[in-house]
């Protein structure tokens, strides 16, 4: 029983980083768009994108008129998945 929960709960975190992994997608092709950020779907992904890459934006500097804050922020993503994943994997092993 708490072996299925701990699965479940696993996989539901897991999800809901790839689905925000997809919103980081879409709210950088956003940004190639003229005024696509003005659009009820632009503030959305600002509202829920921005706080996350903003932290990136602090101590990645951009070269020239390129920012690569949003790069570094979609690959620190995979690597809090791999943390979650050895994190959930530690706790299975150590009740189960």
């Amino acid at each position: 029983m708490l072996a299925q929960i701990l699965i479940a709960m696993h996989r539901l975190i897991l999800q809901g980083i790839n689905l925000y992994r997809i919103a980081l997608v879409v709210y950088f092709l956003l940004s190639w768009m003229p005024g696509a950020y003005q659009s009820k779907l632009g503030q959305f992904l600002i509202r829920i994108c921005e706080p996350y890459v903003g932290i990136f934006r602090q101590f990645v500097p951009p070269i020239g008129m390129i920012s690569l804050a949003g790069i570094v922020a979609f690959f620190a993503l995979r690597f809090i998945e791999y943390g979650v994943t050895a994190v959930f994997q530690l706790v299975f092993n150590l009740l189960i």
